[in-house]
C-alpha cells in the first residue's frame, strides 16, 4: 500500500472523462474536454436539465482549524464515495485550489489518502484557467478605471474614492499597499491603491454566486468601482465594463468535472477563501449536481464559525438552496489542540485534552443547529487515536443530541465511511431539516455583524468606529441595507486573536473596515488583524517544490 497522497494519486487507474460524464448523465458531445480526465459540461446540457427535481444537498464542514489538520475536503471526498458505495447516486462539489496556499503554507488541496480528487497536480495547479479568466476579468476593469481617468475622467472620479483594487492569484505582501502610475504624465495620475489575493475579488465571489451568463454580467455590471466628489457611486457598468468581463468569463462559468479516486463524478468550481470571502463553490456546479445525482455533497472553507455560516446565509439565502443535513469534521489532533497540548504530544492518548477541546465542537454544533439543519459529526480517524479518546468525543455530542462516527476513508476510501453515508442519509431522508438564516434580510447591518459576533462566535459585541457606523448607515440609505454580511475574520478562532483556541467567550470582535460588494450581493466586515493580501511564511511551500528527475512534481502535496 502506497503511503504518501501523490503516491497513491500517481497509483490510481483513472477512467476517460467521457465515462465519467456519462455516469453523472452527461453526454460525451456535451463535455469541452481539457485533455483525458477533466472537462467542463456545456450550457446546453444544463440548461437542458434544469426542470429536474433537486436530489439532497448535504454540507460539510468543520471545527475550527489548527496545525493537526481536520480533513474536510478529504471527508467531502469520502463521503461521497460512499454514498455511491451504498447505492446512492452522489456528486460531490469542491472549490479549486488556490496558487497562494499551494505555494506558500499548506501546499495542495484534493483531500488526501485514498479520499482524493484527480487528476491532482492539474487541479492544484492551472486546472482550466478559471482563476487566471477571473484575475484577467478582474484587473481590465482596473485598467479601464485608470484609462477612464487619463482620458478626461467624464464620469468624475474622485481619486481619492476609487473603491476598486488589483488582484493577483499568489501570496505577495509587497503588493497590499502601492501606488501606481508613477513615472510621468503618459503614465497617468498617481495614486494609492493596491493588491488582493484573487480569491477575495468581488469578481470571484460574483463567479461562484451568478446564475447563468445573463445574471453573471448583471452583477459584473452591479460592481460599485468608485465615487465622484459628491459621494455618487460609479458602478463597472458605467464603464461598459461589463460586457467584455463577461466574455472573459464565458468558458471559465462552466463547472468542471473530475473524478474520484474511485472514478465517481466530481464538480470543482470556484475558489473563495473562507476567512476573507464567503468561502463555498459556486452556485452553478452545486444546482447542476443537484439536478444530476440523488446526493450533492458540497464544503465549505474553514470552521463552521466561517464556511458554513457563510453557506447558509450568503449561498443557500442568494440562491435558495435548503440544505437536507451538515457534517461536522472533528479529530481527535486538532481537539487536544484545542485542550491545550502542543502539536510535538499530539500522538500520546490524552482523554482530559480531548474532554477540553471539545467545547469548540460543541459550539460549532450548537451553531449549526440555530439554522435548522441536522448535523452528524464525523470524526477523521487518524492511526494514533485510540478507543477511549473516541469514546470520550461520542459520549459528549450525544448529550447534545448528535451522533459522532468513526471515519478511516483516508486508509480506506468509501469503505472507511460507509457508517457515515448510511447517518447522512438517515438525516437527509428523515425531514428534520427546517432551513433557516440566521437573520432576516431587513435587519440594520451592524446589527447583522453584531448577531453573528454574538451568536456564532460567542462574543459580547461587535465594535467599530464612527467611520465604519457612518459607511454602514450611508449604504442602508443608498439601498444597500438588506444585503448580508460576509465577514473577514481569522480561520483558527471564533475570537479575532488566532491564538485563542477552544470557545473563548466575553470577547469583542473588532471591525476595522467594510467594503461594499454590491455586484456579489455582500457587505464585507474586515475584523482584527485579518489581510485580503496574504503573505509567504519565512519557509514558503514554494521552497519545496520541484520537478524531480522522471519529471514529476515533488513537495506540492
Amino acid at each position: 500500500m502506497s503511503n504518501s497522497d501523490i503516491e497513491i494519486a500517481r497509483a490510481a487507474t483513472l477512467k476517460p472523462i467521457t465515462e465519467i460524464g456519462e455516469k453523472a448523465g452527461v453526454p460525451a458531445d456535451q463535455l469541452m474536454q481539457y485533455g483525458p480526465t477533466k472537462a467542463k459540461v456545456s450550457y446546453d446540457f444544463l440548461n437542458s436539465v434544469k426542470d429536474r427535481k433537486d436530489g439532497k444537498l448535504v454540507l460539510v464542514t468543520a471545527i475550527s482549524p489548527t496545525p493537526a489538520g481536520e480533513g474536510k475536503t478529504t471527508t467531502t471526498v469520502g463521503l461521497g464515495d460512499g454514498l455511491n458505495r451504498i447505492g446512492k447516486q452522489a456528486m460531490i462539489c469542491l472549490r479549486e485550489p488556490s496558487l497562494g496556499p499551494c505555494f506558500g503554507v499548506k501546499g495542495g488541496a484534493a483531500g488526501g489518502g485514498y479520499a482524493q480528487v484527480v487528476p491532482m497536480e492539474d487541479i492544484n495547479l492551472h486546472f482550466t484557467g478559471d482563476f487566471h479568466a477571473i484575475t484577467s476579468a478582474h484587473n481590465l476593469l482596473s485598467a479601464l478605471i485608470d484609462n477612464h481617468i487619463y482620458w478626461g475622467n467624464d464620469l468624475g472620479f474622485d481619486e481619492r474614492r476609487v473603491a476598486w483594487r488589483r488582484v493577483l492569484d499568489m501570496n505577495d505582501r509587497a503588493l497590499r499597499d502601492i501606488v501606481c502610475s508613477l513615472g510621468g504624465v503618459a503614465n497617468g495620475f498617481p495614486r494609492q491603491t493596491g493588491f488582493d489575493i484573487t480569491v477575495a475579488s468581488e469578481v470571484m465571489a460574483i463567479f461562484c454566486l451568478a446564475d447563468g451568463l445573463e445574471d453573471l454580467q448583471r452583477r459584473l455590471g452591479a460592481i460599485v468601482v468608485g465615487y465622484t466628489r459628491e459621494k455618487k457611486a460609479i458602478y463597472a457598468r458605467d464603464l461598459k465594463a461589463d460586457g467584455p468581463m463577461t466574455v472573459l468569463l464565458k468558458d471559465a462559468l462552466m463547472p468542471n468535472l473530475v473524478q474520484t479516486l474511485e472514478n465517481n463524478p466530481a464538480f470543482i468550481h470556484g475558489g473563495p477563501f473562507a476567512n476573507i470571502a464567503h468561502g463555498c463553490n459556486t452556485v452553478s456546479a452545486t444546482k447542476s449536481a443537484l439536478k444530476l445525482a440523488d446526493y450533492t455533497v458540497t464544503e465549505a472553507g474553514f470552521g463552521a464559525d466561517l464556511g458554513a455560516e457563510k453557506f447558509f446565509d450568503i449561498k443557500c439565502r442568494k440562491a435558495g438552496l435548503s440544505p437536507d443535513a451538515v457534517v461536522i469534521v472533528a479529530t481527535v489532533r486538532a481537539l487536544k489542540m484545542h485542550g491545550g497540548v502542543p502539536k510535538d504530544q499530539l500522538g500520546e492518548e490524552n482523554v482530559e485534552a480531548v474532554k477540553a477541546g471539545l467545547e469548540n465542537l460543541g459550539r460549532h454544533i450548537r451553531n449549526v443547529g440555530k439554522f435548522g439543519v441536522p448535523a452528524v459529526v464525523a470524526v477523521n480517524r487518524f492511526v494514533k487515536d485510540t478507543e477511549a479518546e473516541h469514546a470520550a468525543i461520542q459520549a459528549y455530542v450525544r448529550d447534545l443530541g448528535v451522533e459522532a462516527v468513526i471515519c478511516e476513508h483516508w486508509a480506506k476510501g468509501s469503505e472507511g465511511t460507509e457508517a457515515l453515508a448510511h447517518k447522512v442519509v438517515e438525516l437527509a431522508e428523515s425531514g428534520q431539516a427546517q432551513f433557516r438564516p440566521l437573520y432576516e434580510d431587513g435587519m440594520g447591518l451592524f446589527d447583522k455583524i453584531n448577531t453573528i459576533a454574538r451568536d456564532i462566535y460567542g462574543a459580547d459585541e461587535a465594535i467599530a468606529d464612527k467611520k465604519v457606523r457612518d459607511q454602514l448607515r450611508q449604504w442602508e440609505a443608498d439601498g444597500f441595507g438588506d444585503l448580508p454580511v460576509c465577514m473577514a475574520k481569522t480561520q483558527y478562532s471564533f475570537s479575532t486573536d488566532p491564538g485563542l483556541r477552544g470557545a473563548p467567550t466575553g470577547h469583542v470582535v473588532p471591525v476595522r473596515e467594510v467594503r461594499l460588494s454590491a455586484g456579489a450581493g455582500f457587505i464585507v466586515a474586515i475584523c482584527g488583524e485579518i489581510m485580503t493580501m496574504p503573505g509567504l511564511p519565512r519557509v514558503p511551500s514554494a521552497n519545496h517544490i520541484k520537478l524531480n528527475e522522471a519529471g514529476h512534481i515533488e513537495g506540492l502535496f
